[in-house]
């Protein structure tokens, strides 16, 4: 999998695709990451890729003219389109199933805006989707778009040891992950509970699944409403005080 970053700061998404567990990926040839600066594609002599918004208003908007020649020359190296996405406050608000799908491309290309956006002119021409990683507004695109590199990237085959990795994970299966424990087995005053030291793994399961769904009940009740749940689970969450009625 390939993903291309249209930024104005390409040195810090370098800062963070280089390092940890997405940086040994991209060493091993699992993941191609790589950051292209919209600056280098201007045609203004003096290197300026933004100017004043028709109509008035606060600050700078992006060109088009830079933008739309930095997603070209991208489209000429690849030999084909990318998947374009671009990072802003009013895309949907990316969930797990969305990444899920997204790391299943073989090429996406995501584009940070900035100052007060960018010309809706070049937005109609070449973005497929537009995504959000919360509402709330940030001063560019280039956290989100590490955002959801990160998390598209650690579902890529070989960028984490096996799916179990991931696949247990808070939101992947649509519920929140049980608490978990490690060494010493008492710490402040506190235990882990003996289930799990119990090596009965039938048992521990059971305590897994069971936990996840009351932290999920308790933290985020809404996620319960398109979870895939048994009638095991719905028992277990009627004692818990949870509808039934919700999931129907």
């Amino acid at each position: 999998m390939r993903i291309d970053i249209l930024t104005l700061f390409p040195e810090m998404c370098e800062r963070v695709y280089t390092e940890s567990i997405l940086g040994r990926a991209v060493s091993a040839g699992k993941l191609e990451v790589y950051a292209r600066n919209i600056r280098d594609y201007t045609q203004d002599k003096h290197n300026r890729v933004d100017d004043s918004p028709y109509g008035g208003g606060m600050g700078m908007l992006m060109q088009a003219q830079p933008i739309y020649d930095c997603y070209r020359a991208l489209c000429e190296e690849l030999g084909k389109k990318p998947h374009l996405i671009y990072l802003s406050p009013q895309g949907k608000v990316l969930t797990q199933r969305r990444a899920k799908e997204l790391a299943s491309y073989e090429n996406l290309a995501l584009l940070c805006g900035h100052y007060e956006g960018v010309d809706e002119r070049v937005l109609e021409e070449i973005v497929d989707e537009e995504i959000s990683i919360g509402d709330y507004v940030l001063t560019g695109g280039e956290l989100p778009a590490l955002v959801l590199t990160d998390c598209i990237a650690r579902m890529v085959d070989g960028v984490l040891p096996n799916e179990e990795a991931y696949a247990c994970e808070s939101h992947y299966t649509g519920l929140l992950e049980h608490p978990q424990y490690t060494k010493p087995f008492a710490w402040n005053g506190k235990e882990v509970p003996e289930v799990l030291a119990s090596g009965h793994h039938a048992n521990i399961e059971k305590w897994k699944r069971e936990q996840s769904l009351k932290r999920t009940f308790e933290r985020r009740p809404e996620l319960l409403e398109n979870a895939d749940l048994s009638e095991k689970d719905l028992r277990f969450l009627k004692d818990l005080g949870f509808s039934a009625e919700k999931n129907v």
